[in-house]
């Protein structure tokens, strides 16, 4: 293979030069390759299509934890969906306050995969004694839970297959009411540039659902189609999206983030006019 090819979308598709294929299998959820690139690292694709790599993955995985967990302000109990790289687990345990992670991830294989071929992404991260792996289907463990939590972070794969039921209605609903007074949740809504609907779905869903507050954020990934990725942010705490960054700031930035600081988590909410029309916001 000289050549990894991504054909998420029609119209589009993008190449990526393979250096050495490090590991191909095909599991019961979904088809795995692990390569490595000269441009980008290491890349993991699942079912064709590339969901992080070891050049950029930390803009992706800073954006969606730092957001949530410094609008909040004292987050102790953070649930992630999906995830399996372990980046997402990496940033959360940067936080001193939070006393624990659960992390819900559908295919075992993945994480252990992640930890193999690409463990700078975790970091040592599912050995920290805060950290609890639960292997399930996120959907059916936010409906049954008992158990609340202060922020929730939804790291999906794109809307098809496996991972449609993360963008319903009725998951949504079900992690709000997971959620504790002042709780915040964040999801990956996809390339507004390719697909606009999918992020207008989202947000309609999670207003559905019955949050106070819809809105979302961009971060820039080179090698997610499009470069910038669209970010849900939901919660029912009014207050958490007037944070300018002297207050996000005086909360306590984790040392050695590499894309976020408060600056750019205040800019990351401005929106472009297309979608202005589009979503409402």
């Amino acid at each position: 293979m000289d050549w990894f090819e991504e054909r998420l979308w029609p119209d589009w598709a993008q190449r990526i030069r393979v250096r050495e294929v490090l590991y191909r299998s095909t599991t019961a959820h979904q088809d795995l390759i692990v390569f490595e690139s000269p441009a980008w690292g290491r890349v993991l694709a699942l079912d064709g299509v590339v969901q992080t790599t070891t050049m950029d993955e930390f803009v992706y995985h800073e954006m969606l934890v730092h957001v949530p967990l410094l609008a909040h302000g004292h987050a102790e109990e953070v649930l992630i969906v999906g995830g399996g790289d372990g980046g997402c687990l990496r940033e959360v345990l940067r936080h001193p306050g939070v006393r624990r992670v659960t992390q819900v991830e559908i295919d075992a294989s993945v994480i252990e995969l992640c930890k193999r071929f690409l463990p700078s992404l975790s970091d040592g991260a599912f050995d920290d004694p805060r950290a609890e792996i639960v292997i399930a289907d996120g959907a059916a463990f936010a409906r049954e839970t008992a158990r609340t939590f202060d922020v929730a972070i939804v790291d999906s794969t794109d809307p098809l297959g496996p991972g449609e039921v993360l963008f319903s209605e009725a998951f949504y609903r079900d992690l709000r009411a997971r959620l504790r007074p002042g709780g915040v949740m964040t999801t990956q809504c996809g390339n507004p540039v390719m697909r606009p609907d999918e992020l207008e779905n989202a947000l309609a869903r999670q207003r559905a659902a019955g949050f106070a507050l819809v809105d979302y954020y961009f971060a820039a990934v080179p090698t997610y189609v499009g470069g910038n990725m669209a970010l849900g942010f939901a919660t029912d705490d009014l207050e958490s999206r007037r944070l300018d960054a002297a207050d996000l700031a005086a909360r306590g930035v984790p040392a050695g983030l590499r894309y976020y600081t408060p600056e750019m988590h205040v800019a990351s909410f401005a929106h472009p006019a297309w979608l202005v029309g589009r979503t409402g916001l």
